[in-house]
């Protein structure tokens, strides 16, 4: 893109030392466990990724240095290769300020595109037309097995441009634009907001519950298979969900409604209980209820906003240059329109539990919410 975008060698350098390094600060398992650590530490992946960039934090492991020697910041290198380690360290940063469905916000004003000034670099790294998704959404459709993921890089790439400071596609790159929307849409309807992905990744979240929290010091050097051997190793509680996703027995729903079918007293209800903390304090009143072990239910409510409006993709639209003039994606395609009014997932929150426990915590639950 910076090549297409006939940038200067130093925002090239810049705009791609970010896009390699912005996910240095990811635990096991990427974004599954982040809300959990966060709540323990305060920080999330991006604050971890550029306290790694500066040298705060340890980016290899202790015992690695002791063989290799020690090793240079890595905000030491980039210096030493004249790329500025605050300046990557912002563009990282931004992409932390999202919208709920992860894009960053692009104003109208009066139908016109209004841009801030040279945000053209944090657009790449984070923003409606950003090259973490276009990589992203075509690796995940590919692994995970699905048809949904195909994207006209190419055509995104001849057509994409900077208007006012920021990143526009030219009107001759719409349908590869409405491709990435449909893309987008699609994967966060069938694989990251798919029920059963979302029952496993709840799933290994209540096994990190069931063990301290020092399980999760320095969780950035850590991988997916060693954090996976030390939570089977801690205690019953926790080797027991693990075995049960290594096995893939997971829990089933118990219960779950459509944002659409609740009431506005019902909305208020689950509103008040969305913030992690209370959410963990309704699983276990939930389990109490239900007479069954805590680690036994898994109460998932993913954003306040879906229960305030829908949650959709594509609220923020892309910027479309045509004759010199910035206009949103939505002001020519129907298609568009049609996708930022559908919703990520057609479920409000997901209450799971083991197969044999799901009646009485069906009905647990829904006392525990909604009486």
């Amino acid at each position: 893109m910076a090549a297409a975008l006939e940038l200067t060698k130093e925002d090239t350098n810049t705009v791609c030392a970010a896009a390699m390094l912005h996910d240095l600060g990811h635990a096991p398992y990427s974004h599954t466990l982040e809300e959990v650590i966060e709540n323990i530490t305060g920080m999330d992946h991006m604050n971890t990724t550029c306290d790694i960039i500066m040298g705060k934090i340890p980016f290899v492991p202790e015992r690695y240095t002791k063989i290799m020697g020690e090793i240079a910041p890595i905000a030491e290198v980039l210096e030493n290769e004249g790329i500025s380690a605050e300046e990557v360290c912002s563009l990282i940063s931004t992409s932390s300020k999202e919208s709920p469905n992860g894009q960053t916000h692009f104003d109208l004003e009066n139908g016109q595109g209004s841009f801030g000034e040279k945000r053209y670099l944090e657009n790449i790294i984070s923003g409606p037309l950003d090259v973490d998704q276009m990589d992203y959404l075509q690796r995940d459709a590919y692994y995970t097995g699905v048809a949904h993921g195909t994207i006209d890089v190419d055509r995104l790439m001849q057509t994409v441009a900077i208007a006012h400071g920021g990143l526009a596609i030219h009107k001759s790159g719409l349908v590869a634009v409405e491709g990435l929307m449909v893309a987008r849409s699609l994967m966060y309807t069938s694989v990251y907001f798919h029920k059963t992905v979302r029952i496993a990744e709840m799933m290994l979240c209540k096994a990190i519950d069931a063990v301290p929290p020092s399980i999760l010091n320095d969780a950035h050097l850590n991988t997916d298979s060693a954090l996976s051997l030390a939570l089977e190793n801690t205690n019953e509680d926790s080797q027991r969900i693990m075995t049960l996703l290594n096995y893939r027995r997971l829990y089933k729903k118990a219960l779950s409604e459509t944002a659409s079918s609740l009431d506005d007293e019902q909305r208020k209800r689950l509103i008040e209980v969305a913030d992690y903390k209370k959410r963990k304090q309704k699983e276990i009143e939930i389990a109490d209820r239900a007479g069954v072990s805590h680690s036994d239910v898994t109460l998932d409510i993913p954003s306040k906003s879906i229960l305030l409006e829908e949650l959709t993709i594509g609220k923020t639209d892309v910027p479309v240059l045509d004759n010199g003039r910035v206009r949103t994606l939505s002001k020519y395609s129907p298609l568009a329109r049609a996708i930022q009014a559908r919703s990520v997932h057609d479920w409000a929150f997901l209450v799971s539990s083991p197969q044999r426990y799901v009646e009485d915590v069906r009905k647990a639950a829904a006392k525990v919410l909604f009486d």
